[in-house]
């Protein structure tokens, strides 16, 4: 058993750097590259930061409390990636494998899960639930985050799977208990 379960991971690794190697080829391409190297930085936190600021005062106070669980949901993703990449200490594509080139610089050391894609997800879902007008603007972008991330050698697929993942879980528990 536990030698099929390494098996099954080596095999998931393997397909990660392959398409970690296939979706980097396109930082060759200048323009490809400082595009998703603009929405990288944007998905820092800029982005976020402006929307949950404007809510209240494009769509009035009384949406107040989609900033403040939107606060919330991600400083509870901060937390919780955080965590995760201190046990898991993943290293990062481009330094696993040398073809990789890194488009920009990343925010930390290791890679699983991405926070980038955490908190776009949980971000523009809990924007989108109480204002679906959003989602023309914050589910592309969303997308792109995530993107980004593996076309940048910064993140596999399966890191950005996972902050999907954790990411839709949290937007979920705000929206359902907060």
């Amino acid at each position: 058993m536990i030698l099929q379960r390494n098996s099954v991971f080596a095999r998931i690794h393997q397909i990660d750097i392959y398409l970690c190697l296939f979706a980097n080829k396109a930082c060759q391409r200048r323009l490809i590259k400082n595009f998703f190297s603009v929405i990288s930085r944007m998905g820092n936190g800029v982005f976020w930061y402006l929307l949950i600021a404007l809510i209240p005062v494009v769509y009035g106070f009384n949406m107040l409390h989609v900033s403040v669980r939107m606060t919330v949901v991600g400083l509870t993703g901060l937390a919780i990636y955080k965590v995760i990449k201190s046990l898991t200490e993943r290293p990062r594509p481009y330094k696993v494998n040398t073809n990789i080139q890194v488009g920009t610089s990343p925010l930390d050391q290791y890679s699983f899960p991405s926070g980038h894609t955490l908190h776009a997800v949980s971000f523009g879902l809990t924007a989108v639930y109480y204002i679906p007008a959003l989602s023309w603007l914050v589910i592309p972008f969303a997308i792109l985050v995530g993107l980004s991330r593996i076309i940048l050698g910064l993140h596999y697929p399966t890191d950005v799977l996972a902050g999907i993942v954790i990411g839709t879980s949290l937007a979920l528990t705000g929206i359902v208990f907060f």
